[in-house]
């Protein structure tokens, strides 16, 4: 039986896809979402399914389900079927033919990709087009569930939570003098490809059909088609969201326990998810123990399971690695800087460019490297980077070095080379620069305090509040680069 209410719209009409009014679609899509996150709220469960039945049958959350997946990086890249929706008229006919009707879902295509740093490959399945959109489309409904039940501090894949929340996070809980000194890292061994299809389908809120398509799809490699018995697909749309759905719920069993969010917490117990990477703390190594314990029966009724080798208690003092900063504390004072493993990667991915760049011109040079030394140095402008900026930049400058002179065989002199490669401006003898484009300097970039998230906001009720956060954010950045060049 169909829910009562009115659907935003599930005209069949033709429509120019090119003169759609997005922000019309955005906004009446994002009031039911609003409505979906409120009856979650209130525990109003079958006000949610009606809701979510609205969404997902909804023509204009269609076209933004459409719009996401030819938008993302993955656009043009095909599924077993090898279609692609690259011009309007497809886009058109998606939005018109997507549906749930006697919908079955196309086994997806694997791909191994090279895991950064480690041996092996990770596996890859990618969904065709359609498959993606109908991903797309539940997501959309399925989201502000999952954000309105989450762990209050996780923060991968969460709309408008980011690795520095998290950092932040972290931050608070451990840089008292009198803070937790015990840290419990927890490894997930293979969480996408492991959960358990049948805990998802119970505990899921979403059409349960539609998602039993989703997950037991199965996938080609090599031309053999190989079932899926349990995990969410990596490289599926709503993938990110069934993961934080399995391992949300941490939060509540370490509270029941040890009252971490109640004001009265003598263990010392703090938490932290971002993605499949947790961090718990605590006042000794012997309750760090009691903790692994309970994560490992936690995970085990989902079908996980920690690895014995990459979960680890370290003390503070030691320091540890997480998200690609270090935390430590030097004397009981807490110091995040880079950390080693993220200083190597980026260097290491400079100074393959500047080895590809064998028969560039300073100009592509410098075109290809300035983005990667803005990224890397805004991902760390907000804790302790300035002796790794000055490092990294000294780095880059013998690699250029080298690069120069191995462009003029016969010898030139060093003058001659820095006279060609380097130019004088302001007070600065070494700028790296050709036709008026300069290398960037990642000690240039000014050391911004990251804007604490108030962790009880929820972006699909409080929207004013992310709106400002959004805007302060923004202006800090801007910011930051002015005073960089002296403005």
């Amino acid at each position: 039986m169909k829910p009562k209410g009115k659907i935003l719209t599930d005209t069949k009409t033709e429509f120019q896809w090119d003169n759609t009014d997005w922000k019309t679609v955005y906004e009446s899509v994002n009031k039911l979402q609003t409505r979906i996150a409120k009856a979650v709220k209130q525990h109003k469960w079958n006000l949610v399914k009606r809701l979510q039945y609205l969404l997902t049958h909804s023509h204009y959350a269609k076209m933004l389900a459409v719009r996401q997946v030819c938008q993302n990086k993955g656009k043009r890249t095909a599924g077993v079927d090898g279609e692609k929706w690259l011009t309007p008229e497809a886009k058109t006919n998606a939005v018109l033919t997507l549906s749930d009707k006697k919908y079955k879902a196309k086994p997806l295509r694997r791909v191994y990709i090279e895991k950064y740093g480690k041996k092996g490959k990770r596996p890859l399945s990618i969904p065709t087009m359609y498959d993606r959109a109908m991903q797309a489309l539940y997501a959309l409904a399925l989201n502000p569930v999952a954000e309105t039940t989450a762990d209050i501090t996780s923060f991968g894949f969460r709309t408008y939570r980011s690795t520095h929340d998290a950092c932040e996070q972290i931050f608070n809980c451990t840089c008292a003098p009198n803070s937790a000194q015990w840290i419990w890292e927890g490894d997930i061994k293979g969480c996408f490809d492991n959960i358990n299809h049948n805990w998802l389908l119970v505990n899921t809120l979403m059409d349960k059909s539609i998602l039993k398509q989703f997950l037991k799809a199965g996938f080609v490699y090599n031309r053999h088609l190989y079932p899926t018995k349990a995990g969410t697909p990596q490289g599926g749309v709503i993938s990110p969201i069934l993961a934080n759905t399995t391992l949300d719920g941490i939060a509540v069993i370490i509270d029941d326990k040890y009252h971490w969010r109640k004001g009265y917490n003598p263990k010392k117990v703090n938490f932290v998810r971002y993605a499949d990477d947790v961090i718990i703390t605590a006042d000794s190594e012997e309750t760090a123990s009691e903790i692994n314990e309970m994560i490992r029966q936690f995970l085990k009724d989902r079908g996980l399971e920690l690895s014995e080798k990459k979960t680890t208690i370290t003390h503070i003092d030691n320091g540890f690695d997480f998200l690609g900063w270090n935390f430590r504390k030097y004397k009981g004072k807490l110091l995040i800087k880079p950390s080693k493993k993220s200083m190597d990667k980026v260097t290491r991915t400079i100074g393959d460019i500047i080895k590809e760049a064998k028969a560039w011109t300073q100009e592509d040079l410098i075109d290809t490297l300035n983005p990667v030394i803005t990224g890397w140095s805004n991902y760390h402008q907000a804790v302790v980077s300035k002796a790794a900026f000055y490092k990294i930049d000294h780095m880059i400058w013998s690699m250029l070095w080298r690069w120069a002179k191995r462009r003029h065989p016969e010898n030139k002199a060093k003058k001659w080379i820095i006279k060609r490669y380097w130019h004088k401006e302001g007070t600065r003898n070494w700028v790296f620069s050709a036709e008026g484009k300069n290398l960037k300097l990642l000690s240039d970039t000014k050391i911004v305090r990251h804007i604490p998230l108030k962790l009880i906001r929820n972006p699909y009720l409080d929207k004013g509040y992310f709106e400002v956060r959004r805007n302060k954010l923004r202006i800090r950045r801007i910011s930051s680069r002015y005073k960089a060049i002296g403005l």
